[in-house]
């Protein structure tokens, strides 16, 4: 069985690569200037196909004999001025991959979205896979592409295609992958002082690769599936995650009154995405909502184990060679 995976170099794309690795032929789709420090214990036994999910051309040429597509790629950033950039890459990226797939007879996707896709609504807490999308001034502009890129995924299953979609949280990897979603780390090593109100939706990338798999072997076609842990308060988590990278918890919450001066507040590197400089108004104030994305689906069908976050967060720590 061929098996390829887009973004098969980020954070997600890589530790599913590994995970299935035992399941099957893996082929990845990269980029010429992609790095593959990732996939170093793996890179030999992984097929290589230069392209990008918006040079359709490019994408023809990999797809060409797969059996299965994992389609990891896509952008997170939550600054303003990125909306173009987060449809092109979000969006019609995913419609490329979908008509490519359509066009080869290629029968089976796995896509991966994100709990963003599944939207927030502010009088709504806790959050499944039935929630249908509600348009809300709390819906960041990566979360409508995220959403309008899972439409994508679903219009290929109405012309044919098998597919499962997976909604990751924020996936906790090692400090060290540098990868968008281990940013938060950064927040807590360099010591900043304000955490928001709400709660962070979080789960190991290893055990969220490893759902993945799960889900594939146990034919979940036609399904979504959130991939989440637990929703916990940002307090809670900065406090564990300051204790087990010795570093000084942020002590005060944001102050309601401060997110309409969010673009000049958060001028900070970390929490949200590592390559942004600042923060929409939006994303703030999403952040401030006590959200949990409920797993119980995942559990009735796999009756996973979750790793602890102290276990997880002591993994992120290890081989890292320098917390200064």
């Amino acid at each position: 069985m061929k098996i390829l995976i887009t973004g098969i170099t980020g954070l997600f794309g890589s530790y599913l690569a590994k995970t299935f690795l035992p399941l099957g032929e893996i082929h990845g789709l990269k980029r010429a200037e992609s790095k593959l420090d990732l996939l170093a214990e793996i890179n030999e036994q992984i097929h290589w196909h230069e392209g990008d999910i918006n040079d359709y051309q490019s994408m023809e040429e990999a797809f060409e004999g797969m059996d299965v597509v994992i389609h990891s790629a896509g952008m997170v950033s939550f600054r303003n001025g990125d909306e173009e950039k987060l449809l092109k890459v979000n969006v019609e990226g995913t419609a490329n991959v979908v008509n490519v797939m359509l066009g080869q007879g290629i029968k089976k996707l796995i896509h991966v979205s994100s709990v963003a896709a599944i939207g927030r609504n502010p009088e709504k807490l806790l959050m499944d896979e039935r929630e249908k999308w509600v348009t809300s001034d709390l819906n960041t502009p990566y979360a409508i592409s995220k959403y309008l890129g899972e439409l994508e995924a679903w219009r290929g299953a109405q012309e044919g295609l098998d597919v499962i979609v997976v909604n990751p949280s924020v996936l906790l990897g090692k400090v060290d992958d540098n990868r968008s979603s281990t940013a938060i780390y950064e927040y807590v090593l360099q010591e900043k002082k304000f955490f928001p109100k709400g709660n962070v939706n979080y789960i190991d990338v290893r055990d969220a690769a490893e759902i993945t798999a799960e889900l594939f072997q146990k034919n979940a076609w036609g399904e979504r599936f959130i991939l989440n842990k637990e929703g916990i308060s940002y307090a809670e988590f900065f406090k564990s995650t300051a204790e087990v990278l010795d570093r000084k918890a942020p002590k005060w919450p944001v102050p309601s009154r401060l997110i309409r001066f969010a673009d000049y507040f958060f001028k900070i590197k970390g929490l949200f995405t590592q390559n942004a400089p600042s923060f929409s108004k939006k994303a703030v104030r999403a952040a401030q909502f006590p959200i949990v994305f409920n797993n119980v689906k995942v559990g009735k069908l796999l009756n996973f184990r979750y790793t602890p976050l102290k276990e997880t967060l002591e993994w992120a720590r290890s081989e890292r060679k320098q917390l200064g």
